[in-house]
């Protein structure tokens, strides 16, 4: 017995393993488990979250898909897309337009009296169907998530914990998006694709029924266009003009692009355009020899007001002021063209290449300084400006607090800006998209133009069309509206 005992104290040691040893670290499990309940609820919404539902005359799909920006997205194929910014957060509602019912939409023929009630149909149809989309976007998260978990950690605890954190996932995002749900968005929709240049699609019931036929052969015309970059501008949205709206098309840097002229005459001609503001920068060195092509000016048929950029010369300012229906403005001048009071200054540099010196900012606000001067004066004289006008922002930025709108260019891309004292400053892009300079970078520069609306009353501006075409070689257009800031 004591050999047995002694065998038996002899045995080496059993080593039992600690079965968290080879475990990952804790964040690299959280990270994977986030990356499941993401794929997964995604997969879901990819598979089985969207519902099918009817708005009004339409059938529609409605989706939710996830997204950095948040917002709305209404396609009508094939002729495009509505953007709205309804709402932040991380995920976007996708509206597919399927198909006009001819069933409902004869029915609002024969029955015009609907008509009256058709908005709040519709929005009753909006959210009936967002409801059934939130049930449904619900259990497809929480489908898609656990089963990937199931699929990745076989193991159901670990399933159903993704697909708890999918579903309070969906339940944030819906929240914040309530949080910031602007109803006001409508107002400001961004077309693109074709919808730029047929928007009466999106236009009220009857008109949709009624001359569907007509948004039929427009396709087939826009469809034949579209290939042709500066023929897209004949077919941008015509808006009914109002008698009670001046409308301003504001050009700038047009830099020598002969294409220009043809853009600026089809939307004078498509928004019944009264006057034309140019920022300046119509030519690139001020030559004598480039005075020709101004000529088209002439045929424009409406006001042509203009000032001096930095690539226009003395030349060019006097070769512009013998032509008819064109209004220079400098040092501050101020006239009453179209309905509205203008008054401008030219920029007071001259750098049409490299060789050129420039005066830097001090120049610019001391021309800037001198066209508020004159602002101040003509208030004073009982004949307040409505709209001042200078090349240079810097320039533009010194009439804060003595005009409500400043317009420039220069920078070769649209903004806006409300100033401290109140004044808005609407600078515009390339017209020419930058001219030959649109062959420099590896992407060439936007077509920019805008068409601002005034209260024909107040003088005031009401708001504003954005219209960006795609530069050199490519063909997209999107027109977007804006309203000024309260």
């Amino acid at each position: 017995m004591a050999r047995v005992r002694t065998r038996a104290q002899a045995r080496p040691p059993v080593l039992e393993l600690d079965p968290h040893a080879h475990e990952p670290p804790v964040w690299s499990r959280v990270l994977g488990l986030a990356a499941v309940v993401v794929l997964g609820a995604w997969l879901g919404l990819l598979i089985v979250g969207n519902v099918r539902t009817q708005v009004g005359p339409m059938d529609t799909t409605m989706t939710l898909r996830p997204s950095l920006d948040g917002g709305t997205k209404i396609n009508v194929s094939p002729l495009g897309a509505l953007y709205l910014d309804t709402h932040a957060g991380p995920v976007r509602l996708d509206v597919n337009v399927d198909q006009l019912d001819p069933v409902r939409s004869q029915a609002l023929v024969d029955h015009p009296e609907r008509l009256a009630g058709l908005q709040d149909e519709v929005a009753h149809d909006v959210e009936h169907g967002t409801l059934d989309l939130a049930e449904r976007s619900c259990v497809a998260v929480v489908a898609g998530a656990t089963a990937l978990g199931l699929a990745v950690y076989r193991r159901p605890r670990r399933a159903l914990a993704a697909g708890g954190l999918a579903l309070t996932l969906l339940a944030t995002s819906g929240a914040t998006a309530y949080a910031t749900w602007n109803p006001e968005s409508v107002l400001e929709p961004r077309f693109s694709g074709l919808l730029s240049s047929a928007p009466a699609v999106v236009g009220n019931a009857r008109s949709i029924v009624t001359e569907f036929d007509v948004y039929q052969k427009e396709l087939a015309r826009l469809v034949t266009n579209v290939t042709k970059l500066y023929d897209v501008t004949s077919t941008l949205p015509a808006y009914s003009p109002d008698p009670a709206t001046l409308r301003v098309l504001h050009v700038s840097d047009i830099h020598l692009n002969p294409a220009s002229w043809k853009i600026i005459a089809s939307l004078v001609e498509q928004y019944k355009v009264n006057v034309i503001v140019d920022s300046g920068d119509t030519m690139d060195h001020g030559t004598a020899a480039e005075n020709g092509f101004l000529d088209p000016i002439k045929d424009l048929g409406v006001p042509y007001v203009w000032v001096r950029g930095n690539h226009d010369s003395r030349v060019t300012q006097r070769y512009l002021s013998r032509m008819r229906n064109v209004h220079v403005l400098d040092d501050g001048r101020a006239e009453t063209i179209g309905g509205l009071r203008f008054a401008g200054v030219g920029d007071p540099q001259f750098t049409p290449d490299r060789s050129t010196v420039p005066g830097g900012d001090a120049a610019e606000e001391r021309a800037g300084d001198g066209l508020a001067t004159a602002l101040r004066e003509q208030r004073a004289a009982g004949t307040p400006v409505d709209v001042a006008i200078a090349h240079e922002p810097t320039a533009a930025r010194m009439t804060d607090g003595e005009v409500p709108l400043v317009l420039a260019g220069h920078i070769h891309h649209e903004r806006t800006e409300l100033l401290p004292h109140g004044t808005r400053l609407r600078v515009e892009g390339s017209t020419g998209g930058s001219g030959l300079r649109a062959v420099e970078g590896k992407y060439p520069d936007p077509i920019e133009a805008s068409v601002l609306y005034f209260d024909r009353d107040t003088r005031r501006l009401q708001a504003w069309d954005a219209i960006r075409l795609g530069g050199l070689g490519q063909t997209t257009a999107e027109v977007s509206r804006h309203l000024p800031a309260r």
